[in-house]
């Protein structure tokens, strides 16, 4: 075998430069991209509370079978798996493209039997190498597109955060409408009774003369309308059990069975409709059963920095400006080197010759003369992919504090109609109780009762759906708040600001 050499000192130099034409290659100093959010929050703040406890809000609200719906419902959620297998993705393009800047090393075997030449007797060479090969990454394509990648990593973990506050607050909402709709039951149950004992009554003045057929008509007419009512609340209530049955992927009759065990805690800590949704002492709105409130900071980018979607948006605005620095460097002549070393043997009449083999090179310039346009093509694009992930990243940020804003006035209008509500239903209950004493004395109509009832039940329904209102308003604020996502402790990337950097000036 033929031993293959290459001048060192030649080679030596040309790696010198390389390795300066790679040091001189430009780095832009990253330019800011302006969220134009506004400088402050115009809706009225919650009261008491910290946004840092965002992320232990839910353990905070005394009511252990929230947290495991919770807790169960992000283990079995397709979303959550989904952003998991995003989160391996990223991380296998983060490690392919960053191994891309290293040398590649392979391993080669080859065994062949002939003669090349009259006078070299017939025979089997064997040989085994080891090849490597590297491009340098004079001009940063590769370097741009490893940023690329990670930018892209610590996006998917912020979406993988995302995904389970949705999650979270999905099944919270649920959760709420659930314990809503049990108290809506017991209302419309009470009130089937009032009916039904109203009815009864009627009918046997009827019988006794002191009240007209039609009279007695009307009373059952009501009666079966409560008794209706009552049924379609309760298959209301059938429903929203499926509902956190295939949310949490918990057996029903286990469910169902924890459902009961709490009602009673949950009736003395948020209060049935025919006795509680009022405005505490202290002038904080209550939270109707949703637990602790939050305190909102003074500063929309203060808040934005917990959201996971905003961060995604800056980091992909940072993957896409690395992406028109890979895409310009594609443009520019690009420097690979080669080389080799193995062994060989070469087998004939009994005998063993043996070679060792090496070699350096070739070291090649490859330097792009005519492509159709299709390189200043590739930047065009990869501009464009640029400025549209700029402007998705400002609506994310817009999206963001509009959120926010709607959740903190909502929070405040019900927080302000809490205690008119609780004022109302109040006089009608009393109302419909002076009614109905008259009635039972014969000093009341029928009419008059009924629409005495009428406007209680319509209080009551009220108070409750009031408390089911501030109880979303709630988890709305949570979900707007990012769930108390920190990215600098739960990313790598960077940290979310109310500003994205990126890797290249425009």
């Amino acid at each position: 075998m033929t031993r293959l050499r290459t001048a060192g000192l030649r080679t030596t130099a040309l790696l010198a430069a390389a390795g300066a034409l790679s040091a001189c290659a430009s780095q832009a100093t990253p330019p800011q991209v302006a969220a134009l959010a506004p400088p402050e929050w115009q809706a009225p703040l919650p009261h008491h509370g910290n946004v840092a406890e965002l992320s232990d809000w839910w353990r905070r609200q005394d009511d252990a079978l929230l947290v495991q719906l919770i807790d169960a419902a992000q283990q079995v959620s397709p979303t959550v798996a989904t952003a998991a297998a995003r989160i391996a993705q990223a991380r296998a393009e983060r490690v392919a493209s960053g191994a891309a800047l290293a040398p590649t090393l392979d391993g080669a075997a080859s065994v062949g039997r002939s003669s090349q030449q009259s006078a070299i007797p017939l025979g089997t060479t064997s040989q085994a190498a080891l090849q490597a090969s590297w491009e340098i990454d004079l001009f940063g394509a590769g370097r741009a597109a490893r940023d690329a990648a990670q930018a892209r990593l610590d996006g998917a973990g912020a979406g993988w955060h995302d995904a389970r506050v949705s999650v979270a607050a999905e099944v919270a909402n649920q959760y709420y409408g659930q314990r809503a709709c049990e108290q809506l039951l017991a209302v419309a149950r009470q009130d089937a009774a009032s009916r039904a004992d109203t009815a009864r009554l009627t009918e046997l003045s009827a019988k006794a003369g002191f009240q007209s057929p039609a009279s007695a008509a009307l009373a059952r007419a009501s009666a079966a309308d409560g008794s209706s009512r009552a049924t379609a609340q309760r298959a209301s209530c059938e429903l929203g059990v499926k509902a956190l049955v295939a949310l949490s992927g918990i057996a029903e009759p286990e469910l169902r069975q924890r459902l009961a065990d709490g009602a009673p805690r949950w009736a003395a800590a948020s209060g049935t409709a025919a006795a509680n949704a009022a405005t505490p002492s202290n002038g904080a709105a209550s939270t109707g059963g949703a637990g602790p409130a939050l305190a909102i900071a003074a500063l929309p980018a203060q808040t934005l920095a917990q959201r996971p979607d905003v961060f995604n948006a800056e980091r992909e605005v940072a993957a896409a400006s690395a992406e028109v620095d890979g895409a310009q460097a594609q443009r520019y002549p690009r420097l690979t080197l080669s080389g080799a070393v193995g062994v060989a043997n070469f087998r004939s009449d009994g005998q063993n010759t043996k070679a060792d083999t090496w070699s350096i090179g070739p070291l090649a310039l490859s330097l792009p003369i005519f492509d159709g346009g299709r390189r200043r093509a590739n930047v065009v694009a990869a501009a464009a992919r640029y400025d549209s992930a700029v402007a998705a990243y400002r609506a994310s940020v817009r999206q963001a504090v509009r959120e926010v804003e709607e959740a903190l006035v909502n929070l405040d209008s019900s927080g302000a109609r809490a205690g008119d509500a609780r004022t109302a239903l109040d006089g009608y209950r009393a109302n419909f109780v002076a009614v109905e004493e008259r009635y039972k004395n014969g000093l009341a109509s029928l009419f008059e009762l009924e629409d005495a009832r009428r406007s209680r039940l319509a209080a009551e329904d009220t108070v409750v759906s009031l408390q089911r209102e501030r109880s979303s308003a709630w988890v709305a604020l949570y979900r707007a708040a990012g769930g108390g996502w920190n990215p600098a402790t739960s990313q790598t990337g960077g940290t979310a600001t109310a500003s994205a950097t990126t890797a290249a000036t425009r």
